[in-house]
């Protein structure tokens, strides 16, 4: 009998795996490091705030992860090289890749600068691409297959009238990218899918939690189109997360995996 039916929990073990994260002192770039620190994962972690990525490194040590740390953004091709370099010199070799790093900058499409447009596309899509590449270019030929992670949003699904122009047509490209990577990659055993949520709990998004008419305003539009009622915390995203780094996805590419609460739905 295969070893999964009597196991199963085997299927999200990811112990010994090398994790590369990135945009590691963010909301979601953190959780990711913290779970899969605890879920036995090996880790480099990469973000440009080297106070805030100590914290998360010391973080994911006391759970009992070895850990690399680089305070470098995906910024050019240089940048990704010396991420994946960090992760090869420490542990010989990379299993999974999550892509942590992005940024929004809200704006009216008529204000908005060209410059912060690409910003925000470099931020979210350029930089993803960029770390893919350098990831492919050492994970492919140690021929053992790969774990790719991107984060998307509900935002690449749905338009929004508050001026994302630049945030959704970033997250859409980037599920564009998880389509094409998974196709692409998909002979290499190299799983590549995106999560994409809604409105989950962090620093930046704290504000929508409170008790306030600014806040009960915002929330209770936001909670008119979620069919569970509430708004994300963090733990609903560690799940979809195990699942996509570990064996238990190998069938799963190209996907897009709304942890939105039924948002995208209706």
């Amino acid at each position: 009998m295969k070893e999964w039916l009597d196991k199963p929990h085997l299927l999200f073990d990811v112990r010994g795996k090398v994790a590369v994260v990135t945009g590691a002192s963010g909301a979601f770039g953190a959780l990711a490091a913290q779970v899969l620190a605890a879920a036995g994962a090996r880790l480099v972690l990469a973000a440009g705030r080297q106070s805030e990525l100590e914290s998360v490194a010391s973080s994911c040590q006391a759970r009992g992860a070895e850990v690399v740390s680089i305070a470098r953004r995906p910024r050019d091709a240089a940048d990704c090289d010396a991420i994946m370099h960090a992760g090869i010199e420490r542990f010989g070799g990379l299993d999974i890749l999550v892509v942590g790093s992005g940024l929004n900058d809200v704006s009216p499409i008529i204000e908005m600068q060209p410059e912060r447009f690409e910003k925000v596309m470099h931020g979210n899509l350029t930089g993803a691409w960029l770390l893919c590449r350098a990831f492919g270019q050492r994970v492919i030929p140690q021929g053992r297959g790969g774990k790719v992670i991107l984060v998307s949003s509900a935002r690449g699904k749905l338009g929004h009238p508050a001026g994302y122009s630049a945030y959704c047509a970033s997250k859409a490209a980037t599920d564009g990218l998880t389509k094409a990577l998974g196709c692409e990659w998909g002979r290499y055993g190299i799983s590549v899918n995106a999560i994409a949520p809604t409105v989950f709990r962090s620093p930046l998004t704290a504000w929508m939690f409170e008790d306030n008419e600014k806040a009960r305003t915002t929330r209770n539009g936001m909670l008119s189109r979620i069919p569970v009622g509430r708004l994300g915390e963090p733990e609903d995203l560690a799940g979809p997360l195990l699942f996509l780094a570990s064996r238990a996805s190998d069938f799963y590419t190209g996907h897009i995996l709304y942890a939105d609460g039924g948002y995208t739905a209706g």
